[in-house]
């Protein structure tokens, strides 16, 4: 590794017409970007590639529309706009398909922007809180530009990185972004409880972030020996370790460990992972590797949607037409997990948006919206109102399931449109 310059001369090397991969979620390298921002009159059609990031995204500006250009892999909340606006453009790809997309030259990277923590004594430096396609950004690259941050975990697993593969970096020492954990509403805590009445003792979970993940982990505070193999953990995960629920040791893989690609959380998620043997960060073609997943007895995948209509189609990535987030790691953890000796593949989903004044369950999918899991796939719906297992059901029992699932104020009027549909008899 060179030796430390300013965040201003470590991406003078990032010319026009470069493709920049930048490191994600709360490892978004903002203190590079801001540099990148400094010079940006300097440059002209520069792709910026990531997954979600949390941070400030300069490039996704209109002003900036002429000098940069965004693909999300992943749509956040700060690109959301762009990509509406066909400022920035979305491909849709499962999370495990991405480091193959670098490898292989289909993304070919130019420069990666990294976030990391400070070397070892052994001369490597930990990828921290972002693994997921990074590690393979990082080595696919030409150019890899680092800021070296004393407060980013020291993660174990596969994510370290040489000194001496950095190209150029800058010391900073600022907090990494978190996510503050809402307090968990009615709803949230009645889909928890439905969902954890399906979760056996000794099961391994995958599970996301936001409010009915959060239920679901809270809700399991009665279970014993479970396991994790996720894309992403949150806090949540902590407490269900400190109450001595994860342990690991009925897992088939990675006995023991938590295995996670990703973290998404406040800084006590970040203390325990700090140099933490119990957590073992993967790349995503290995914690989404529905090869890997189906490996693992009782895999028990939990999922949201935006939207999931009558014959149990998902839409988990659009509102209609509008990017709204991503395919994800969803389909890879829903097939895996059905494909598990014992495992589920669960979707838990609010019946309602907007306050109660809008379904998500709904008749059809509206036009443009995603198909992210398919009915041939869909195995148990969970809402507030209770569970359907809608595999092996024929269409007229997936509308009547999903009827019952729906909030009462919706059900008439979904029944009608059932009728109309020609789902159902009566």
């Amino acid at each position: 590794m060179p030796r430390a310059e300013s965040l201003d001369a470590a991406v003078r090397v990032i010319k026009s017409g470069d493709r920049v991969f930048v490191q994600g979620a709360s490892a978004y390298p903002q203190a590079l970007i801001d540099a990148l921002e400094r010079r940006a009159e300097t440059l002209r059609d520069v792709e910026i590639l990531h997954l979600h990031t949390h941070g400030r995204a300069f490039y996704a500006r209109p002003e900036y529309a002429h000098r940069f250009h965004h693909r999300a892999l992943f749509v956040g909340a700060n690109v959301r706009d762009a990509v509406e606006d066909g400022r920035a453009s979305y491909v849709p790809v499962f999370l495990s398909d991405i480091p193959q997309l670098f490898r292989n030259g289909t993304r070919k990277l130019d420069v990666a922007l990294l976030h990391v923590s400070p070397p070892d004594q052994h001369g490597f430096c930990s990828l921290g809180t972002s693994v997921d396609c990074t590690a393979a950004a990082a080595e696919a690259a030409s150019v890899r530009i680092a800021q070296i941050n004393p407060r980013m975990p020291r993660t174990l697993g596969e994510s370290f990185i040489s000194r001496s593969d950095i190209d150029h970096a800058a010391e900073v020492d600022e907090p990494l972004s978190e996510i503050e954990i809402p307090p968990l509403s009615p709803t949230h805590r009645r889909i928890g409880h439905n969902v954890a009445a399906l979760v056996p003792d000794g099961a391994t979970l995958q599970i996301g972030i936001g409010g009915v993940p959060n239920a679901v982990l809270a809700a399991l505070k009665d279970h014993r020996d479970l396991g994790i193999h996720s894309e992403v953990i949150s806090d949540g995960v902590v407490d269900l370790v400190e109450a001595g629920v994860v342990t690991g040791v009925k897992k088939t893989l990675n006995r023991e460990k938590i295995v996670a690609s990703f973290l998404n959380g406040t800084g006590r998620l970040h203390r325990f992972a700090d140099n933490n043997p119990m957590l073992e960060m993967r790349p995503l073609d290995y914690t989404n590797n529905t090869a890997v997943i189906t490996r693992q007895d009782n895999m028990i995948a939990v999922n949201s949607a935006i939207s999931v209509d009558l014959t149990g189609q998902v839409c988990a990535e659009s509102i209609g037409s509008r990017i709204y987030s991503g395919v994800g790691g969803q389909m890879d953890f829903m097939r895996g997990a059905a494909m598990s000796k014992g495992g589920k593949a669960i979707i838990a989903v609010s019946s309602t948006a907007g306050g109660g004044a809008i379904s998500r369950i709904v008749p059809t999918l509206p036009p443009g919206a995603g198909v992210t899991t398919t009915r041939a796939h869909v195995q148990y719906v969970v809402t507030e109102h209770g569970c359907e297992n809608l595999h092996g059901m024929d269409l007229e029992e997936r509308a009547m399931a999903m009827i019952r699932l729906a909030a009462p104020a919706f059900r008439e009027g979904l029944h009608r449109a059932a009728r109309e549909l020609r789902l159902i008899r009566d």
